[in-house]
């Protein structure tokens, strides 16, 4: 069997607005992520896991920040775009870990419905995928509440 992993990382920082998009679900907050996108950062970072994967480059190079055909953007469809490339290519999602880490929003009451979103997406069952949530104990940048960052790694195989 032909397998390979990729691995992605995203950050953005805290803004003006009242929700953030995480794993594809809107989550009340007091503040909204800086983004050209939605600024899911959950989401960016696994497209990278995916793009990493295959050698395709990164989420930037497919979905240019400068380009305004991506502002505002909605992530899960970034995310079935390169879903559509793997496809394309004869490759299938194995599985997905990823993590968030924040101090707030409290992160856990929402993990099922990302769970469910990201498979989804991916065409995989909810048991291939894995959504955590921590915080930094206040450590950093996160710790200090000014952003949010989440890691993601993937295994996909040849069809």
């Amino acid at each position: 069997m032909d397998i390979r992993i990729g691995t992605g990382y995203d950050v953005h920082a805290f803004g003006p607005g009242d929700h953030v998009m995480l794993g594809g679900v809107r989550i009340p907050h007091a503040c909204g992520l800086r983004a050209h996108s939605d600024g899911d950062v959950l989401l960016h970072a696994l497209c990278d896991a995916l793009l990493g994967a295959l050698a395709l480059g990164d989420i930037g190079h497919h979905f240019p920040p400068g380009d305004e055909r991506w502002k505002d953007a909605d992530s899960r469809e970034l995310l079935r775009s390169v879903r559509a490339l793997l496809d394309a290519r004869g490759w299938r999602v194995g599985n997905v870990d990823a993590v968030v880490v924040c101090e707030r929003p409290r992160l856990a009451p929402h993990v099922e419905a990302m769970r469910a979103c990201i498979a989804a997406d991916l065409r995989v069952g909810v048991d291939a995928v894995s959504v955590k949530a921590t915080t930094s104990e206040r450590l950093g940048f996160t710790g200090r509440e000014e952003g949010i960052a989440a890691q993601a790694v993937v295994l996909v195989r040849h069809a």
